[in-house]
């Protein structure tokens, strides 16, 4: 393998970590918040409001129904106005954080509607306003779930990296595809797939030690 592929690798690993850790810190931020909306607004939550959890709910059903090389493409005029273009790693993290907030929210959701009502209730009856609930009993509780769910979600965005790699958004997939794919170059598609594996792996391990960790803390 020649110093410049050596280089390209380089390159295309810190691409890839900078668009996944960009994006997976922006889906964190606005997919755990969207999750909690959409179970505070369920029937029988804390701040019920059937309209607010049907609307965000459509929405967050769309985007997630939509594959992303396709909203990928939909999303070149949004992505140019947001970061000024939709090539490199700048142009991927848009698509990829569309992509994921409603996928993660999803996960989210679930976790926290497995916190034993039986908490919520004894909760209120002491009571405690909807924000102390939230953050005292519906996240503590709900931590492990979370944390399992996102990195689920980071080893999607792994995989979507890829695909948008290989349509200029640079990183590994672009590497796999310019020269591994159009080159016909093996040993560079067989070590971007190896690394691709122990960066899924790596995370996948983090991952679930921290979630064990905090169920054992509950």
């Amino acid at each position: 393998m020649s110093p410049l592929v050596i280089d390209r690798l380089i390159e295309g690993i810190i691409d890839t970590l900078l668009m996944i850790g960009a994006s997976s810190l922006i889906t964190l931020g606005i997919g755990l918040p969207l999750a909690l909306l959409l179970v505070a607004t369920s029937k029988g939550g804390i701040l019920e409001q059937s309209w607010v959890n049907s609307s965000v709910g459509s929405v967050v059903n769309v985007v997630r129904s939509v594959p992303f090389l396709i909203l990928m493409v939909a999303l070149i005029p949004f992505t140019r106005l947001i970061v000024g273009t939709s090539y490199g790693v700048l142009g991927a993290v848009v698509p990829l954080t569309v992509a994921s907030v409603p996928f993660f929210a999803r996960i989210a959701e679930v976790s926290l509607r497995e916190v034993d009502r039986g908490l919520i209730e004894a909760a209120e009856s002491m009571g405690c306003g909807r924000w102390h609930i939230v953050w005292h009993v519906l996240l503590p509780e709900a931590r492990p779930g979370i944390v399992a769910g996102f990195t689920i979600t980071l080893v999607s965005m792994i995989n979507a990296s890829a695909v948008a790699g290989a349509i200029g958004a640079g990183g590994l997939g672009d590497l796999a595809y310019r020269y591994g794919y159009q080159r016909f170059d093996t040993q560079v598609m067989v070590t971007v797939i190896v690394l691709l594996v122990i960066l899924v792996t790596t995370i996948q391990f983090g991952g679930d030690r921290l979630a064990f960790a905090l169920n054992k803390c509950k």
